[in-house]
């Protein structure tokens, strides 16, 4: 009976017109952010967008669209923090003027004083306009400016004479060039080889980073990447793990990882490669081996243990978690520890949400643990112990997001890279996101030299 009066036809056209009256002003509350934008009003702007985004019978085509006026609308109301935040997702969704958000990104970046991250912006925006020299003499020019700020005079030199080599006539360049003294200007001009870019470490010359890949030239990597997002409806499914330890397993190849990925893995296929880890981690040289374990999906802490969810897990009861889940500390990290690697880094992006709320109520805490019992290695979690991470609305969750591009960076110890993640990941998330790692490694350990 139920059924059929849902199927009437006066119960769908209802149903129709509601869906349509709700469309429509959702579209209304986009023109009236556009409206407020352009007549200078930032924050009903900013108000507008933002309740846009918060319906979930928005049109989502217009979520990129948003996501950069509200950005715009945040910088030009000098909240920058929020304009980053807006800026990186309108780039996420594939903006097509990719080469002026990079540009405010940058902008943002550097009215916080965040020069590094202004400087990488600047480098993508400079990407985007290749051919347009009017805007590439611009870009070159602010970016000089910063690399003066941060008194580097030998960068914002290269900056700026790139900026004069295109447009020689350009009044501002000029100016800038001429307060250089004509020594310095000497020196500089004398210089064949252009300094690289200085990064935030005592080994970022050329000679200490030479010394450091010499030292290390015999140093054997093994790495297991794990990234699982189908899981069935009943856990929930993901969206980022597969593209995490995808992006994960590229960048760890290219500092010389000998890397196997598992991609949407069952309890069988992650068995059998925890095992042939472990026989790569038992054959090499004790004082010349490094493990890295890296996991992105979904993770529990049920009686003093982590434990790493397959996609084949099928759990109904408190017991099956420990049959059907993988536990961190006992299998993976003390095969790791047992074996002959000098180090063992542990990284987890596991902490995205409890998958079995009814069933884990007696562990206390969502997220994972702290496991304090690890001996020679550094264990990276997502979040803090009892807290969970979102799972992200880009291609990488914010977590690995950051993890990426801080490996990238040469010279930097794995303590370094992990500070400057926790940073980034703060700052991106408005604080609500804080990494936790715990270590008790005594040796060094570089991703770049």
């Amino acid at each position: 009976m139920l059924l059929s009066r849902l199927f009437r036809p006066g119960f769908l056209m209802s149903l129709i017109i509601l869906i349509t009256v709700a469309a429509s002003a959702q579209y209304k509350l986009y023109d009236k952010g556009f409206e407020s934008y352009k007549a200078g009003d930032f924050q009903a702007s900013i108000a507008n967008f933002s309740e846009f985004l918060t319906k979930p019978t928005r049109e989502r085509a217009l979520d990129v669209e948003v996501y950069y006026l509200r950005g715009l609308s945040y910088y030009k109301s000098k909240d920058y923090k929020n304009s980053i935040a807006d800026f990186q997702e309108a780039l996420l969704l594939n903006h097509t003027n990719r080469g002026n958000i990079f540009w405010f990104l940058a902008k943002s970046n550097e009215n916080l004083g965040f020069y590094p991250d202004a400087l990488d912006a600047f480098e993508n925006a400079i990407k985007e306009f290749q051919g347009d020299k009017e805007n590439l003499v611009k870009l070159h020019y602010e970016r000089g400016l910063i690399y003066l700020k941060m008194e580097d005079k030998a960068l914002a030199y290269q900056a700026l004479k790139r900026a004069y080599d295109i447009q020689p006539g350009n009044a501002q360049v000029k100016s800038e060039l001429g307060k250089f003294s004509p020594q310095e200007l000497a020196e500089l001009t004398r210089s064949t080889q252009v300094p690289a870019r200085k990064e935030p470490s005592v080994n970022n010359d050329s000679i200490a980073r030479n010394v450091l890949a010499d030292f290390y030239r015999n140093e054997k990597r093994y790495a297991l990447v794990i990234g699982n997002s189908q899981y069935p409806k009943k856990i929930g499914e993901l969206k980022n793990p597969v593209n995490d330890a995808t992006d994960m397993a590229a960048e760890l190849e290219k500092s010389n990882f000998e890397v196997q990925l598992l991609t949407d893995a069952t309890y069988g296929q992650i068995r059998a490669a925890l095992l042939k880890f472990k026989e790569k981690l038992d054959g090499g040289n004790r004082d010349e081996t490094v493990a890295l374990f890296y996991f992105a999906g979904h993770g529990l802490y049920h009686q003093n243990e982590n434990y790493l969810v397959p996609v084949d897990a099928q759990i109904e009861y408190e017991d099956d978690i420990w049959r059907y889940c993988f536990p961190v500390q006992r299998m993976v990290l003390s095969n790791m520890e047992m074996s002959n690697s000098r180090m063992n880094i542990v990284i987890l992006d596991a902490c995205r949400s409890n998958p079995f709320p009814s069933l884990t109520r007696s562990a206390g805490q969502q997220g994972l643990g702290e496991m304090k019992d690890a001996r020679g290695s550094f264990i990276a979690y997502a979040t803090a112990p009892g807290s969970v991470a979102s799972d992200g609305t880009g291609r990488n969750g914010l977590y690995t997001q950051e993890i990426l591009k801080a490996i990238r960076k040469p010279a930097l110890t794995i303590e370094q890279v992990f500070k400057e993640v926790r940073l980034n990941v703060l700052r991106l998330s408005g604080d609500k996101q804080n990494t936790w790692d715990s270590s008790n490694i005594t040796g060094e350990f570089y991703f770049k030299f």
